[in-house]
């Protein structure tokens, strides 16, 4: 039986977030390809007539999970004023919800220290989505120079995935949740220690 092309990127897109929330739960290698074909509701023989290789899947679904992470946030902060940005991702970040929900989280938590691991292509491809993610953090910092905006972006995305690994090593307890508020307050007091500019002094962009 023939398929349609609608069908069959349906399809492709089922298992890419079927893929996305297995691959954040259980690890890059915690499952393998037949389970995750079984749970889109199909056969492990159909998995080549949508990836090349299980490699493929990877990229192409923690690409999924990053950019489902920055749409969030942009839900997040879309009527926040500039300066509020930040802080809003921060506090979201470092949520006891978060943190018991890793298949519906950030990836860097998840699966950052398994990307590392992997090949170049796959590092590769995930080290292009993180250079997105601070990109898009940077522009949640509106009064410093672009270059000591992204410089500070850096420092709060690593505060933010550091405290949320940490915070899941120690498990739902009082040790994480108190990694959580450390965490959170650090990345607080960054936010609120940016520097401001005088009124009427443009900043370069660079």
């Amino acid at each position: 039986m023939r398929y349609s092309p609608e069908h069959k990127q349906e399809t492709h897109d089922r298992i890419v977030k079927k893929a996305s929330v297995r691959l954040r739960e259980k690890g890059a290698h915690g499952i393998g390809v037949a389970d995750l074909m079984k749970e889109a509701g199909l056969t492990h023989g159909g998995f080549y007539a949508h990836f090349d290789s299980r490699e493929a899947l990877v990229i192409e679904a923690f690409g999924y999970a990053m950019d489902r992470s920055m749409e969030y946030w942009r839900k997040l902060t879309g009527e926040a004023a500039p300066e509020k940005r930040l802080a809003l991702v921060a506090e979201s970040y470092l949520s006891t919800l978060h943190r018991d929900n890793p298949g519906h989280g950030c990836s860097i938590p998840a699966l950052g220290a398994e990307i590392a691991r992997e090949s170049p292509k796959t590092r590769k491809a995930f080290a292009g989505k993180l250079d997105q993610m601070i990109e898009m953090m940077t522009d949640y910092i509106p009064n410093m120079p672009r270059k000591a905006a992204r410089k500070q972006a850096i420092a709060t995305l690593a505060t933010l995935a550091g405290t949320m690994l940490l915070a899941r090593i120690a498990g739902s307890n009082e040790l994480s949740d108190e990694v959580l508020k450390a965490g959170r307050d650090s990345a607080l007091d960054g936010v609120k220690r940016q520097p401001k500019v005088p009124a009427g002094k443009k900043v370069k962009q660079s």
